[in-house]
């Protein structure tokens, strides 16, 4: 059975930092791309960020400079080290298995001060 599961997500101050975690079981991690997305409240799905089986990566303009994606295949963990945060980052923030059905439960990322 295929399992995402995400953590870190929290309570930070505008210009404070997160660092998420995903850890992948059920499927050879590192042969699938991966994505960070993002729901905020009455809004749509959004992708924040994609990382490719090779490493390289895309991100939404919104975040470029600021949010930095990143695998361990070793660990079947895939990370996004988001900094400099803003209100408008508030959101659910979800780990995707590209090409895949499989989506992990959302972790809750609210900047407020």
């Amino acid at each position: 059975q295929v399992q995402l599961v995400e953590s870190g997500g929290g309570l930070v101050q505008p210009g404070g930092s997160l660092r998420l975690s995903c850890v992948v079981s059920g499927r050879i991690f590192s042969i699938y791309g991966m994505g960070w997305y993002r729901q905020a409240l009455g809004k749509q799905r959004e992708l924040v960020a994609v990382i490719r089986s090779g490493g390289s990566t895309d991100y939404a303009d919104s975040v470029k400079g600021r949010f930095t994606m990143s695998r361990d295949n070793a660990k079947n963990t895939l990370y996004l080290q988001m900094n400099n945060l803003k209100p408008e980052d508030t959101a659910v923030y979800y780990c995707h298995q590209v090409g895949s059905q499989y989506w992990g439960q959302g972790t809750q990322v609210t900047v407020s001060s």
